[in-house]
């Protein structure tokens, strides 16, 4: 099992209107993709920085999965969030392979 990991700091000022629509709109368009079988969404909570800042990891069998996803979704999907919420919402995704 692997996780596609997307970490983003928001600032504090729209951080529940972007978990609202990161709940309602960007996560069940990244599940309908097909390309990862569960998600879970998490809150950092002892980050020093300003503003808010969340993990949302997506769950996949195989690379091809991701591949596919970074191949056929990712580019539009990432340009709705920079459209949404521009540089008050910052990501940046890493790759994890689950050992237990």
């Amino acid at each position: 099992m692997f996780i596609y990991n997307v970490t983003i700091n928001t600032e504090q000022s729209i951080s529940e209107e972007w978990l609202e629509w990161m709940k309602t709109k960007h996560i069940p368009d990244v599940l309908a993709s097909g390309c990862f079988v569960s998600h879970q969404l998490c809150q950092l909570l002892n980050i020093a920085d300003e503003g808010a800042t969340f993990c949302v990891q997506y769950f996949y069998s195989k690379q091809e999965d991701l591949e596919r996803y970074q191949n056929n979704f990712a580019k539009k999907l990432q340009a709705e969030h920079i459209q949404k919420f521009g540089n008050r919402a910052l990501a940046f995704r890493t790759i994890m392979k689950v050992l237990e």
